[in-house]
């Protein structure tokens, strides 16, 4: 009874569905057992075991039988043991290691010969497993960039007679064998007008109509029909409809993100699904700490692309996770989750360490793209990061010529719009030269521009372009076929040039053409200064007040003749004495008062950004003293840059205050000569 419940056990183990099998169990004896069934088992199968599994059988008239270690008894129908519920159990057991096996020595595999040379050998395979070999052919030819078959490989009998298998009877395959089939043959081979591939979409959109797809099964087939068709598919619509009908406590994680990727592809539909997309961004909340860093950043990438700005807890959350698993991410992972934060506006100081930590460790084997992405991620939200910054400029040393003209000027802007210089600058600038010296003409002339622009913030100026930057030939590359020059293009040129009249008074090319130069570096959208704080000003304005006896004795956002706008002006005689702002004659000293505010700072701290630290250098050239105020804390009395002022205001009430100390040196009012020529 036992030789016979075995034989109708094993008849159902895929590896026993071949000729022969059963007659080799009828005529063996029953010692013989253990042996017939080790020879017919595929030899990787039994590889994983050390070992035989015993199994002893008693004569069938005797009350008890040894189990399948060979060790424990169980009477025959007592009530503690149950044959048909332990013999269930263990062919499910066999057939879930059975499958396990399977994949396993699948995914040991590394090209395509190798797996269709295996399945070849194995007779008779559930169309799940077939449809899994096809899919791992896929990931392999993935790894190599291209995912479409040698020729040799689509021609040879093996892979022809699995094709054959699923186009034999599609109608016979089960759901998840079927969309998996038409998932990789559209993948391997790409061609719709496909004889097999008809077939198969045709059964699909069949069961697709009877509404008898699952989750998953949908979700593969309209991934399947975008790399066919297109986003335009009209079956898509069909597949979104009936997803909506679904419960989301059935979708995995996989299915979600698919879901995302599905209604990534037709981006313009978004408004139409978005009570579908509140729902989805609401659930995906419980199912973050499942996510791979994989799905992770598509997800991340499908919320950029379906703009859900809405959707902003869900992404910090994602953030989140993604400190936790920074290090798994590939190049191309991480890249888009930076792309993400930096649309949708969000940094976290836990996310910022991690990637510090990350990019230091790595800094020399990282891809080009990620680190100008890290830069400008850093740029974007004005982080001033020195181990970021320092590794960066490490990377771009030892590896410059990896590096496109696009991607250098995103990894050297961030320095001069956060105003760091690294510990290997002069290195640094060196290499860059050299670059420019023998890559000129690959540079787009904006991204040039903006490249040289950001180089003169941190003092390092580009005296042997400037000649290149300010011919007509460079201007009329720089308008193209627009019929004048952008506002922010103007605006860099003309701080150029000044930068060249101020800072560089030995360089002696080209001058820029007054109709190229702006009268302001203040105007919206295209700045090259940071609008004041008017809260700011109101606490400094009515200090002020006080300290200067009335508001007749300053004037705010004073245009000056080179461009800058100075937030308050304070105009002083030869003695000292605050004069009024309406009066031009006997000025001996002008104050400019900048009120910084926190967004003319790196974020958190109380470092000022490129184009303030170069007004701020500027005005000194000119002649001003500038005073910096962060806060109306600075605008005591007893401080020193405001010794002047407090002197004149004071002597008319009879006296200076204690700790206040006239100003050492006095600076007159006397641009340099050489400001005439701007």
């Amino acid at each position: 009874m036992a030789l016979v419940t075995l034989r109708r056990n094993l008849y159902h183990l895929s590896d026993f569905r071949i000729h022969g099998a059963l007659a080799a169990l009828k005529t063996q004896q029953v010692n013989h057992v253990h042996k017939t069934v080790k020879e017919h088992l595929c030899p990787w199968f039994w590889s994983q075991h050390p070992g035989p599994i015993r199994v002893r059988f008693h004569h069938a008239h005797c009350k008890k039988f040894h189990s399948e270690n060979g060790n424990d008894l169980h009477p025959v129908g007592e009530p503690g043991f149950s044959q048909v519920h332990n013999w269930d159990r263990f062919e499910h057991s066999v057939k879930n290691v059975d499958e396990q096996m399977f994949y396993r020595k699948l995914n040991s595999f590394t090209s395509s010969g190798e797996i269709l040379r295996f399945v070849s050998t194995l007779e008779t395979l559930p169309d799940t497993m077939m449809a899994g070999a096809l899919h791992r052919i896929c990931e392999v030819e993935r790894k190599d960039g291209d995912q479409r078959l040698p020729k040799e490989i689509l021609e040879s009998s093996a892979f022809q007679a699995l094709c054959d298998r699923f186009g034999r009877d599609p109608s016979d395959l089960s759901n998840a064998g079927l969309v998996t089939a038409f998932q990789a043959l559209t993948l391997l081979c790409g061609d719709p007008q496909s004889h097999l591939l008809m077939n198969l979409e045709a059964e699909c959109q069949h069961r697709l109509e009877r509404g008898g797809l699952d989750v998953h099964s949908l979700c593969i087939l309209g991934e399947t029909l975008i790399k066919l068709h297109g986003p335009g598919c009209s079956t898509l619509d069909l597949i979104i409809y009936q997803l909506q009908g679904e419960s989301l406590e059935t979708f995995t994680p996989e299915d979600i993100v698919t879901v995302y990727r599905l209604l990534q592809a037709s981006p313009e539909k978004a408004d139409q699904q978005q009570r579908f997309l509140n729902k989805i961004n609401h659930f995906s909340l419980s199912l973050v700490s499942n996510l791979s860093p994989k799905l992770m950043s598509q997800m991340l990438t499908a919320l950029v692309v379906l703009d859900q700005t809405q959707a902003l807890p869900l992404v910090i959350k994602l953030s989140k996770y993604v400190v936790r698993h920074i290090a798994r991410f590939t190049s191309e992972e991480l890249r888009k989750v930076l792309e993400a934060l930096i649309y949708f506006g969000h940094s976290d100081r836990f996310f910022t360490e991690t990637l510090e930590q990350h990019v230091a460790s790595l800094c020399l084997t990282l891809d080009p793209e990620l680190v100008s992405r890290v830069m400008e991620y850093c740029s974007r939200k004005l982080i001033l990061s020195e181990p970021i910054f320092n590794a960066v400029a490490e990377t771009f040393v030892c590896q410059a010529e990896k590096f496109s003209p696009s991607q250098t000027a995103k990894l050297i802007e961030p320095f001069g719009k956060l105003n760091y210089l690294p510990p290997n600058a002069s290195a640094l600038f060196r290499k860059l030269e050299n670059m420019l010296l023998t890559r000129f003409n690959h540079f787009p002339p904006k991204t040039l521009l903006r490249l040289l622009h950001s180089c003169s913030l941190i003092e390092s100026h580009p005296v042997n372009f400037m000649a290149k930057i300010f011919s007509p030939y460079f201007l009329q590359q720089l308008q193209g076929a627009e019929s004048y020059l952008d506002r922010l293009s103007l605006a860099q040129l003309t701080q150029l040039f000044l930068t060249s009249i101020l800072e560089c008074p030995f360089y002696k090319g080209p001058k820029l053409l007054p109709k190229f130069q702006v009268k302001s570096f203040l105007t919206p959208c295209s700045s090259l200064e940071t609008p004041m704080d008017f809260h700011l000003y109101k606490s400094v304005m009515i200090g002020l007040i006080d300290l200067l006896g009335a508001r007749l004795y300053f004037s705010s956002k004073v245009l000056t003749p080179y461009c800058y706008t100075i937030d308050v002006e304070i105009k002083l005689d030869e003695d000292g004495f605050v004069l009024p702002f309406t009066i031009d004659e006997d000025v001996h000293k002008r104050v400019a008062l900048c009120i910084d505010g926190p967004k003319r700072f790196c974020l958190n701290s109380k470092h000022l950004l490129g184009k303030e630290a170069t007004k701020q250098r500027h005005l000194r050239l000119l002649g001003y003293q500038v005073v910096q105020s962060h806060t109306p804390l600075h605008l005591s009395i007893s401080d020193a840059p405001w010794s002047a002022c407090g002197r004149a205001v004071c002597s008319e009430r009879g006296g200076l205050p204690s700790g206040l100390s006239p100003s050492p040196r006095p600076l007159r009012w006397s641009p340099p000569l050489r400001v005439s020529q701007f």
